[in-house]
């Protein structure tokens, strides 16, 4: 492998991370940001490809800084580095941690977070997006009025899945009509989602609608 300085600018580590952010990068450049130099013979990268091929990312965050500073390559002060940024990480996921999600399981949990729906005078379109654990990471409205499959596009839908890592998504919406019985146009869209989400790795647990006193929920009518 070239010297790092040989390597055009757009495939060097701190370059890609500046330019498309950290998400962009591989395990290696990220590791090759922190130790910021190679060694003798080795860029950088090729310093952190191979302490990956020998320390899973799991057993890197158990190691203290004497394990650290013996790995070729790394050395007492980018072993500093190193358990300064992990150890900054952990705390903060410990801090993320903390803050409990509310859970989304059942239809009761759908309608209490979109109850306020139920006054809209204007049919909305919200999609709450879910984890794995059926905690909520976020919800977005989607589009507001007149609902049909044309209207509402996958892509709209599933964009916000993507930025969030969401696992599972519910999608639901309001009758101002008073009527929560799914229209043709309601079935049609649920069917185009569902195909969608399966396309993308994403299931679509429940569609839901609720009008001013009634609700509908899709999976509970094994429509889903």
């Amino acid at each position: 492998m070239p010297k790092l300085k040989d390597i055009p600018k757009v495939d060097r580590p701190r370059e890609k991370l500046i330019k498309f952010g950290p998400k962009f990068l591989k395990d290696y450049e990220l590791l090759a940001v922190l130790l910021s130099t190679g060694t003798k013979g080795k860029n950088v990268l090729e310093v952190a490809q191979d302490i990956l091929s020998n320390y899973p990312k799991k057993k890197l965050l158990g190691l203290n800084f004497e394990q650290f500073k013996k790995i070729k390559g790394i050395g007492p002060a980018k072993a500093t580095q190193i358990l300064a940024a992990f150890e900054f990480a952990k705390r903060i996921l410990e801090v993320d941690s903390s803050n409990t999600l509310p859970i989304i399981q059942t239809t009761k949990d759908i309608i209490a977070q979109v109850s306020y729906l139920r006054e809209h005078k204007k049919e909305n379109f919200v999609v709450l997006y879910l984890n794995s654990r059926y905690e909520l990471l976020a919800k977005e409205t989607i589009s507001v009025g007149t609902l049909n499959a044309s209207l509402v596009h996958p892509r709209e839908v599933f964009e916000p899945a993507a930025r969030y890592f969401a696992a599972q998504i519910i999608l639901a919406h309001n009758h101002p009509s008073g009527d929560s019985e799914p229209s043709e146009d309601d079935l049609n869209l649920t069917k185009r989602m569902v195909e969608a989400g399966k396309i993308l790795g994403i299931e679509i647990i429940d569609h839901v609608i609720i009008s001013k006193s009634n609700s509908f929920s899709f999976k509970d009518k094994k429509l889903i």
